[in-house]
């Protein structure tokens, strides 16, 4: 499409073969499906260019400039949207956030994300408990911290119980820990002889009796299992909320997620919210997704399997390009390989694990082998190092391809140099996500200030021209607000306010943009068709509220999207532009906490 419109962009620059109407507007030929003006446009090419507006032809940028410039690809079809001088932006791109997943279960979770005071938290849950039915559980499944919260505190097992009486409950603080009410343990058959899996436990008080308190020290197979024992939804509710969650993450501003996976979330039989959309021709996003193993010990069957029925980069019937498409293998390979972000819980090695090498080792051998892009789940530099000596002897034994593919390590938060030179080397890519933003105060508790000061080393690997994206880890590890994410990036703190960053790992505004446009699209191998505005891209973007290069820092995190377009498409509007929202159909079912409360908390 690119080598099809360059001439046509060609002659719009030097305005030489414009075969002008009697009213002096452009040709059939020149004329844009959709122009918007009186704007202020960040173009994000390595220019960090600045326009006042943008047309739009055939899903793609047709060009960006003056207002005037714009106006004269203006015909008698041609959308015109009026920006009022607010600033555009190429629509967000989430380099790690559990997509699918978070549209299966959206429409049954109370979300906790942007709540400011405990005190509101337990009235949602007491409100949604008078409204959940028998069968039913309230749920908060993560996406929150306690230090968002005017009491900066966690809320009590007899919080909760007050709050909820004999409706089950069950509440997910990121995979550190949960709360089960009284009524969700009699629900799921625990008492004080139920044996935990290794390395968790339910928590007891000094007399033996359960609090009701689930803790990963570190593993969170306790909390996983929690989850996967809650009521599931319908089809029809898994669809209807896959819908929902997508218009939420448009009205963030995103228009790309490259999903991660998940546990508990099996391929095919879990997707079918998403691949419903899809082959229907009603995404209003743009999706790549990974593969996630969930049987442990049987994971390189299960990729097998899955690389002997499917095709990466296979789109399959839908109305847009790059709408729904297999990426690869991951976040996790291999279980065993695997650390965990809890920070309330100490570090795990892999060395106590004695198959981790092999098992890993034979999955990555067999990625590079079928051409298969993969990406691994590193919390901390001394896994990174230890993963880092395997993926070295695959390239080697296989003549160099590995480093010929697309691959990258998730998260990285104790990354250090020397590894970050050995993925460079090796032509591999970081994915970073805002989980500090949510348990920072944690990491700082057991690891100190001066250890987070570069918890992860942004600065460093963009200085070392690392190819990095951004995102959330979102919905459980974190929220999926993704100017949560870019208020973490630009000052360092967590949601709760506390500095961790030290000013040498802060990034400038557009850096931190460019990480959540182009740097995401690196990810997906698609930064040759989206992350920027120039001419030919994808026409993905968002009209924001406010000025995100200009507004208070303190402003960022409460910034969003008046307007978003996917594929040159209107997919969501607000405010001035409410009245150009496509239709959705109500959530269902009746009692989902979406239908009262929203997603992302902004009161």
């Amino acid at each position: 499409m690119k080598n099809l419109l360059f001439p046509l962009l060609v002659c719009i620059g030097f305005l030489a073969c414009k075969d002008k109407n009697k009213e002096g507007n452009a040709s059939l030929e020149d004329t844009a499906d959709l122009i918007v003006t009186n704007a202020k446009v960040a173009v994000m090419d390595k220019s960090y260019t600045m326009a006042n507006a943008l047309a739009v032809k055939d899903g793609k940028i047709l060009q960006t400039g003056t207002t005037d410039d714009i106006l004269k690809l203006k015909g008698e079809d041609t959308q015109h949207i009026d920006a009022g001088g607010r600033t555009i932006i190429p629509g967000l791109n989430d380099s790690h956030l559990h997509l699918t997943r978070g549209g299966r279960f959206y429409s049954a979770e109370l979300r906790w994300d942007g709540v400011k005071t405990l005190k509101r938290a337990l009235e949602m849950l007491k409100e949604q408990a008078e409204r959940t039915p028998e069968g039913q559980w309230v749920r908060v499944i993560g996406g929150w911290s306690p230090f968002q919260f005017e009491e900066n505190r966690f809320p009590t097992p007899e919080e909760i119980n007050e709050a909820t009486g004999d409706v089950p409950t069950y509440v997910l603080f990121l995979y550190s820990r949960a709360w089960l009410n009284k009524a969700g343990l009699k629900a799921m058959g625990i008492d004080e002889n139920t044996k935990a899996p290794e390395g968790s436990r339910f928590e007891k008080d000094s007399n033996g009796m359960l609090t009701g308190v689930l803790l990963a020290e570190p593993n969170p197979t306790i909390l996983y299992a929690r989850i996967g024992g809650l009521p599931p939804l319908t089809e029809a509710q898994m669809v209807n909320g896959t819908k929902h969650f997508y218009r939420e993450l448009n009205s963030q501003g995103i228009t790309s997620g490259i999903d991660a996976g998940g546990g508990g979330h099996k391929f095919p039989k879990d997707y079918v919210g998403t691949k419903t959309l899809a082959e229907d021709g009603q995404m209003p996003i743009r999706l790549s997704y990974f593969l996630f193993p969930q049987n442990k010990g049987a994971e390189y069957e299960e990729f097998q399997e899955w690389m002997a029925n499917n095709e990466v980069g296979h789109n399959g019937e839908i109305h847009i390009d790059h709408g729904y498409e297999l990426e690869g293998g991951g976040e996790f390979l291999a279980w065993s390989a695997g650390d965990f972000e809890n920070f309330l819980a100490p570090q795990p090695f892999l060395e106590d694990r004695p198959t981790w090498r092999s098992d890993i080792k034979r999955i990555i051998r067999m990625h590079v082998d079928k051409g298969w892009p993969f990406r691994i789940h590193a919390t901390y530099g001394e896994t990174i190092a230890n993963i880092m000596d395997v993926i070295e002897e695959v390239n080697e034994e296989t003549n160099g391809k590995l480093a010929s593919q697309r691959w990258l390590i998730d998260h990285a938060e104790t990354v250090k140099e020397k590894e970050l030179q050995r993925i460079k080397v090796l032509n591999g890519g970081i994915a970073i996500q805002a989980r500090m933003a949510y348990a920072g105060e944690y990491f700082v508790e057991r690891y100190g200030a001066d250890k987070a000061k570069a918890a992860p080393p942004i600065k460093k690997m963009m200085e070392m021209g690392l190819p990095v994206g951004a995102g959330t880890d979102g919905t459980r590890v974190a929220s999926y607000n993704p100017w949560s994410a870019l208020y973490w990036l630009t000052t360092g703190k967590t949601v709760g306010g506390l500095q961790l960053s030290e000013p040498s790992n802060i990034l400038s505004r557009p850096e931190a943009l460019y990480l959540y446009t182009q740097g995401s699209a690196w990810v997906s191998k698609e930064e040759d068709v989206k992350g920027t505005l120039e001419n030919g891209m994808f026409a993905d973007f968002a009209i924001l509220s406010d000025d995100y290069f200009s507004v208070p820092e303190e402003k960022i995190k409460d910034l969003s999207s008046v307007l978003t377009v996917v594929d040159g498409s209107v997919v969501y509007g607000a405010e001035e532009f409410e009245a150009l929202t496509p239709e959705l159909p109500e959530i269902i079912p009746d009692w989902s906490p979406v239908k009262y409360y929203g997603g992302y908390q902004r009161n």
